[in-house]
């Protein structure tokens, strides 16, 4: 900290005294300078005092230029394993649902799990963007372009499962309500149905919410582009094309800047919308993932019938979803140059508290369905919980064969957050992505937990069953992973990776009040060092 009271050097910026921005050094143990606990100065939310046009050349440079040598193989690697996925759903439309595990006792399992668990990774996105925005939480314009394409992408994931669970993939469409010669109208009490609502309207409302934020970030790529071609008109035509590199951006970028022309009339009705659909965004995220709950909490199976599901759904989504959003942008950071300055150590620490308090959420709503199975009496719900889910086979002969799954979500989901209570774990990238994956599989395994355990042990010991995954089962998961990468390797090298004009607006050459816009010393009239230099 300073040695300078902080008193003096606040009232000293009042009166237009302080030393310039520029001559600011991060004090010890502020990492790279965005962990500054120095209350005197508001602490950075762009490193290296990087000006607007260094901003543009950063993120306009992501798309403009090749990524590096990582990014060829492992988007070679991603799309195969999406390919994968693309021929396992061919062969199990081909061949029927009989190529899964699933039995006459377990008739969800991973279909569905993977299912909640993909809606659940797209809920961060949603957040980041629309509540941070209307709390006006300026750190959120360094993680919500990448959140919200991994809402996108993590919806698209999702909205495979839901269409190839039914057996026949092709009759999906009886889920609209579509008039058909059979008279055959979907059943609008039915919470399967509800799904199918509260998801497409989820992804209608995040997809235009996301592109409405891409539009002036397109329009600056095409308007650089096309200043390329005019200083350079005789480019390098692509490999095996007809076309130069400068003549496709213009031509996408300007389709999708939708002849955005920055006028001030632009600027004004881009932020009323973008203020509408934050607020429209809002009620979605709670409403998507507690309409996903009723798929299991409106039925009356002990360990599904219970009203703690939909906030219990909900914290669990969120947390989910900024473990995923940790788990890739973290690498990204790593690879990409200068991300670090936009990208912060404060950032990262931000969203590694968020996933300490919902972590506890979620451990809370555990240990309730715990105390509500013993208080509410019903020795069936209590069953469930204590001998399908948390009682080890080693410690008791009737104990639940899948305890390892149990003990493995309530690691990783309820202990591995807790050492984000020590300030330079939460503020380590190395630990912060090891938390973010265990909380990744915990969700998965939360997922597989709620579903499977509660039905492979029905009422009569006669009509108890196992689940065991088959090789299709593991493929299908594995390739919505290889979609999901696949959709945001190729966000990473060709959409701008960050907002431009937010992360201006965070800049302290933005700040009309702040250091450099030429304030007058109170006490002799003549100018300051911070405003000579303009």
């Amino acid at each position: 900290m300073s040695h300078v009271p902080p008193d003096k050097l606040t009232a000293d910026r009042l009166a237009g005294r302080a030393p310039d921005a520029n001559d600011w050094a991060p004090e010890p143990g502020s990492g790279d300078g965005s962990l500054t606990e120095d209350p005197s100065y508001r602490a950075p939310l762009v490193l290296n005092n990087r000006s607007v046009h260094e901003i543009t050349e950063i993120v306009c440079g992501y798309a403009e230029k090749s990524p590096g040598r990582w990014w060829l193989p492992v988007f070679g690697l991603a799309s195969s394993l999406a390919g994968m996925a693309q021929i396992m759903i061919l062969y199990l439309i081909i061949t029927g649902v009989g190529v899964w595990g699933l039995n006459n006792q377990v008739d969800w399992a991973w279909d569905i799990t993977n299912f909640v668990f993909w809606i659940g990774i797209g809920h961060a996105g949603t957040l980041i963007s629309a509540i941070l925005c209307l709390f006006k939480q300026q750190w959120r314009t360094a993680v919500n372009r990448a959140a919200e394409a991994m809402t996108i992408f993590a919806v698209i994931c999702a909205g495979i499962f839901p269409g190839i669970h039914v057996g026949r993939a092709w009759m999906a469409w009886f889920l609209a309500p579509v008039p058909n010669s059979n008279w055959i109208w979907p059943n609008f009490r039915s919470p399967l149905l509800w799904d199918v609502f509260a998801v497409s309207t989820y992804a209608t409302v995040s997809l235009l919410f996301w592109f409405m934020g891409l539009i002036p970030d397109h329009a600056t790529l095409r308007d650089r582009a096309d200043l390329r071609l005019r200083q350079n008109p005789h480019q390098a035509r692509l490999p095996f094309t007809p076309f130069k590199p400068d003549v496709l951006r213009v031509f996408i970028y300007g389709l999708l800047a939708l002849g955005w022309r920055n006028s001030s009339r632009h600027w004004m009705r881009y932020e009323k919308a973008y203020i509408l659909l934050a607020g429209l965004s809002t009620p979605l995220v709670l409403s998507v993932h507690s309409i996903v709950s009723f798929d299991f909490a409106t039925s009356i199976l002990p360990g599904w019938h219970t009203t703690i599901f939909p906030p219990y759904f909900v914290a669990g989504a969120v947390f989910g979803g900024f473990a995923m959003v940790l788990f890739l942008l973290i690498p990204a950071r790593e690879l990409f140059p200068n991300m670090k300055d936009l990208l912060t150590l404060r950032h990262l620490e931000n969203m590694s508290k968020i996933l300490l308090v919902t972590g506890m959420l979620v451990g809370f709503a555990y240990a309730m369905e715990f105390f509500i199975a013993w208080y509410g009496g019903n020795d069936f719900e209590y069953y469930v919980f204590a001998y399908n889910r948390a009682l080890p086979t080693w410690l008791h002969e009737d104990g639940a064969p899948y305890w390892w799954a149990y003990w493995t979500m309530i690691t990783c989901n309820v202990f591995s957050p807790q050492v984000f209570w020590i300030k330079a774990l939460r503020r380590n990238p190395v630990v912060i992505w090891l938390v973010a994956l265990a909380v990744t599989i915990g969700m998965w395994f939360e997922r597989f937990v709620i579903i499977v355990t509660s039905l492979h042990r029905a009422f009569l010991p006669g009509e108890w069953h196992m689940f065991y995954p088959t090789w299709v089962d593991i493929l299908t998961f594995v390739g919505s992973c290889g979609i999901f990468l696949t959709l945001f390797l190729l966000f990473l090298r060709f959409m701008p990776i960050f907002p431009i004009a937010e992360i201006k607006a965070i800049l302290p050459e933005a700040d009309p009040h702040g250091p450099g816009h030429g304030h007058d010393d109170h006490g002799n009239g003549h100018s300051t060092n911070e405003g000579e230099g303009h």
